[in-house]
């Protein structure tokens, strides 16, 4: 009709323009329309261990290689796992607790999924 996008919460076209803002008269609803347009194109970021299998938030881990834990004479052995992992961005991209040692960062590359 007028060439304006529909409400995306109620799906509306009886939207109007208030200055940059999109507003829907039937529900209030208000966004930015170049806001929604970014958010749709931007990507989301997919994990993958050692061997380039796709980890999930709540997967079980296990570590490949010894690892140092920083600030600790304590170190990661081979083959323990890490159970219910959650995935973060960052550059150490895994967050979980290592039975023996307590919470810690892993990073994706040094573990491999269960």
């Amino acid at each position: 009709m007028s060439g304006l996008p529909a409400c995306p919460a109620c799906g509306s076209e009886y939207t109007y323009e208030d200055g940059l803002m999109m507003v829907c008269p039937e529900c209030a609803h208000e966004w930015n329309p170049e806001a929604a347009a970014e958010a749709e194109t931007e990507e989301v970021k997919v994990f993958k261990d050692a061997h380039g299998q796709v980890l999930n938030d709540g997967d079980t881990v296990t570590v490949i290689k010894d690892l140092k834990v920083k600030g600790s004479s304590t170190v990661v052995k081979v083959g323990t796992k890490a159970k219910d992992i959650r995935l973060i961005d960052g550059d150490h991209d895994i967050d979980c607790k290592v039975d023996g040692i307590g919470p810690m960062k892993l990073k994706s590359e040094f573990v491999k999924k269960a």
